[in-house]
């Protein structure tokens, strides 16, 4: 069997592995796979496949988690913009309750909703900082 079908099988079971187990980085892996096979293609000798394939792969590895570790902290579901479009939104408020909550018109509905904690409860525009099930925690704007 030719070297590059060796590679290729090993990225490709690296592939299947990734889909079994959702582990990003071993796709990251099968890219340096996939660099040993073109290196094998290319005719170069077992040392340098090797070296290919674990400096592409290592790279690829380390590029990866450099990316992720820029991105800061996932916010929580609750107060994700991406998760829940209400995050962002602006209401109105006309008046808070003693406990510290109101009723807010948004989407043809009314809604509790509370202050950020901290914060003093002000009238005026607010925007939707969070959901916390069926409450919006808001900010003044």
């Amino acid at each position: 069997m030719e070297p590059s079908t060796i590679w290729w099988v090993l990225a490709g079971i690296t592939v299947a592995a990734e889909l079994l187990i959702g582990s990003f980085y071993l796709l990251m892996l099968s890219l340096g796979m996939a660099a040993g096979a073109i290196s094998a293609q290319a005719g170069s000798p077992l040392t340098v496949q090797l070296l290919v394939a674990a400096g592409v792969g290592g790279a690829a590895v380390l590029l990866w988690r450099r990316m992720k570790q820029g991105r800061g902290a996932e916010l929580e579901a609750q107060s994700n913009p991406n998760v829940n479009l209400d995050i962002g939104a602006l209401v109105t408020v006309e008046a808070w309750a003693s406990d510290g909550s109101t009723q807010v018109h948004y989407r043809g509905a009314n809604w509790t909703a509370l202050h950020r904690p901290g914060l003093a409860p002000e009238s005026g525009e607010h925007r939707v900082v969070e959901v916390q099930g069926s409450r919006l925690v808001l900010e003044k704007t």
